[in-house]
């Protein structure tokens, strides 16, 4: 064995270490915008839209799996020369997001939001979609998702609070949406209807 070689050997890691390697590739792939569509509109269109993770907490190993999945599909469809675009964002999840903060309130302050009022409670929910919204990014990016992230959407924006509008009304115009009465899931507590999926059951005896 040549001395070059046994001395490559002796300087060889023995385990990997991703962060001296993956962020300087990634942020390569950012700076030169390789995860952005082409203006070559002779291009074939492929798009994903990422479903919005919760801002009620952080990624996980569900999230993890789906997006990989998504990656894959994305990047091939890019290799085989579809102008790709992979769209990111969270969503606000609502009554789940209220209530974490309201638990948090609890546990860390031993307050409800009627202490705070409704402009400081209201505060208190955007400081942590900020923060969670933000963590779950990073996450996204340290997964090494290839995401358009100047695309990079919250389902409470202004243009997709007026698009979800605008849809409503387009389809009740057609009268594929009607009023009517329904038996629905009330909460007294937060005086809103909550979906089939925020429901939790509980066997009780009598």
């Amino acid at each position: 064995m040549c001395n070059n070689c046994q001395n490559d050997k002796k300087n060889l890691a023995t385990t990997y270490s991703p962060k001296d390697f993956e962020d300087r590739i990634y942020k390569n792939w950012e700076d030169n915008g390789y995860f952005k569509p082409s203006d070559d509109h002779s291009k074939t269109p492929f798009s994903i839209v990422i479903p919005p993770p919760n801002v009620t907490g952080q990624l996980h190993m569900g999230h993890a799996l789906d997006d990989t999945l998504q990656d894959i599909i994305i990047r091939t469809k890019r290799m085989q020369g579809f102008n790709t675009l992979w769209v990111p964002g969270t969503d606000h999840a609502g009554i789940a997001t209220q209530i974490k903060v309201e638990e948090y309130l609890r546990v860390n302050e031993n307050k409800t939001r009627y202490d705070l009022g409704r402009e400081e409670f209201l505060k208190r929910v955007w400081e942590w979609k900020e923060k969670y919204g933000g963590t779950i990014i990073k996450q996204l990016k340290k997964l090494g998702a290839s995401c358009d992230w100047s695309r990079e959407a919250f389902t409470m924006s202004d243009e997709l609070s007026k698009a979800v509008k605008k849809t409503f009304v387009s389809l009740y115009e057609k009268g594929l949406i009607y009023h009517g009465y329904r038996i629905i899931n009330w909460c007294p507590k937060c005086a809103t209807a909550l979906s089939d999926a925020e429901v939790e059951y509980k066997d009780l005896p009598g």
